[in-house]
């Protein structure tokens, strides 16, 4: 059996060191891309390695559904490769300032976080307190408040009751959204 990991936030970590399956096994096929830690979303730019065995089989796949990515694409994927480092870790400061931020401020609230994010730009907050329902919690933050965020129910019944933020935003969009967010929560208390 081999393994599947999605390491898409590869490099978008706050504290320790970016770890890949590849550490541990050959046995693994690693999708990355250029979206997350390159800021090139909508690039549509991304990769695969796999082990050796399988490249020929997978290229003859790539053949036939499309010829290749966008020239401007590839370059500037390239350049990102070769330029980027310092702009890399600016953006990953910035982005630990917003999550520490954000962090404080859902438990202030009365949000439980299990587990700090040390990668990404998200934060699982368990909202049982306000609601056991978090697509309906979800929803009516989004109409109440106009401050969006993803049920927990959408990645799984595991994480039902929770919601997920986002920090990928201007810190001063995360401290209005925060603001907004705690008045529409005054219901509650």
């Amino acid at each position: 059996p081999h393994i599947i990991s999605d390491e898409i936030y590869h490099g978008l970590v706050y504290e320790g060191k970016a770890h890949s399956i590849l550490e541990f096994t050959e046995r693994a096929f690693v999708i990355n891309g250029f979206s997350k830690l390159y800021a090139m979303t909508g690039w549509r730019l991304g990769y695969l390695i796999a082990p050796r065995e399988f490249v020929r089989p997978m290229q003859k796949i790539q053949q036939n559904l499309f010829i290749s990515a966008s020239s401007f694409a590839q370059w500037g994927a390239l350049a990102g490769l070769k330029e980027a480092e310092q702009d890399i870790q600016k953006m990953v400061e910035t982005y630990d300032q917003r999550r520490r931020y954000l962090i404080q401020r859902l438990k202030e609230m009365g949000f439980g976080i299990t587990v700090e994010p040390t990668g990404a730009f998200y934060v699982l907050a368990n909202a049982k307190r306000f609601s056991k329902d978090s697509y309906k919690l979800a929803f009516d933050i989004l109409q109440e408040a106009k401050v969006g965020v993803a049920p927990g129910i959408d990645f799984g019944s595991n994480a039902e009751g929770y919601l997920r933020f986002c920090y990928a935003n201007s810190m001063e969009n995360i401290v209005e959204g925060m603001s907004r967010l705690e008045k529409y929560l005054e219901r509650y208390k």
